[in-house]
């Protein structure tokens, strides 16, 4: 198994387009997913300070076997550390935990708007890129408005912006915006935190193709051009789920997803905090 294609980011670097999410996966567990993500041809890693697996996921890149420079790692800032100097000592501690000199993607994990700091938490991850400690910089869960202001009051542009993305809410609005303004579009919550797995029309198709229900998923966002990142700690769907490229969805596949599309989310609004 190889990886996936790699995606280019505005800054001249790139990214693989699918990724191993480790939310919720405890620190204790993190490192054998990550050797096992990494057997089975993932480069691109995904954790955050919250989610409290920082030094697992170092542990597994480290004694994974490929040197460092084949596996793109991101963390992120959490809300309690948004301003410039808090920031700033976040990342050494994340990169502490990491054991890591450098990350591939920093980004700042919500704007918290009522908070009115995100940013001057931003021109911290622009310091943090000055340095090359993290070589490229971006955001998560930035709607509209929140990167309009970004690109009127700070230097470097997000090369990422990392939302809920999937079926029920698959974003257009926001898609559209990040293609007119070279940012790419990652996806958490790709399969909707498996609400969609047991969905009839899901199943019509993987029947079709032969494959599971959250690879037909995982194959729409790869479609759209999307980066995403499914979690899992089963190696079994670990392997599985970065095994799409076998298959591609047709016309009518496209349709009956797009039929899918509700508004849910499974996460909270960003533009509401």
């Amino acid at each position: 198994m190889t990886s996936h294609a790699l995606i280019p980011l505005s800054d001249g670097r790139s990214i693989p387009q699918l990724g191993l999410g480790v939310y919720k996966i405890p620190d204790a567990d993190a490192a054998e997913c990550v050797r096992v993500a990494i057997e089975a041809g993932y480069r691109h890693i995904d954790t955050a300070a919250l989610y409290e697996n920082e030094r697992g996921v170092g542990e597994g890149i480290r004694t994974s076997g490929i040197p460092r420079d084949e596996v793109f790692v991101t963390t992120k800032v959490w809300n309690d550390d948004h301003g410039f100097d808090e920031t700033l000592r976040a990342f050494d501690a994340s990169l502490d935990r990491l054991g890591l000199d450098a990350v591939d993607l920093y980004l700042i994990h919500w704007p918290i708007p009522s908070r009115d700091r995100y940013v001057e938490t931003y021109r911290a991850l622009e310091r943090i890129r000055e340095e090359g400690r993290a070589r490229s910089i971006g955001v998560s869960n930035f709607a509209i408005a929140h990167l309009d202001r970004l690109r009127a009051e700070t230097d470097v542009a997000p090369v990422v912006n990392q939302v809920e993305l999937h079926p029920l809410l698959p974003q257009a609005d926001l898609r559209a915006y990040h293609a007119a303004h070279g940012i790419v579009t990652e996806a958490w919550s790709p399969l909707a935190r498996g609400r969609l797995l047991d969905d009839p029309a899901l199943a019509r198709i993987a029947e079709k193709h032969g494959v599971a229900p959250a690879q037909v998923v995982i194959r729409w966002h790869l479609q759209l051009g999307n980066v995403v990142i499914p979690k899992s700690v089963t190696p079994a769907r670990i392997r599985a789920n970065i095994d799409v490229l076998g298959f591609e969805l047709d016309a009518d596949d496209l349709a009956a997803i797009a039929a899918l599309e509700s508004g849910l989310r499974t996460g909270r609004d960003p533009s509401l905090d």
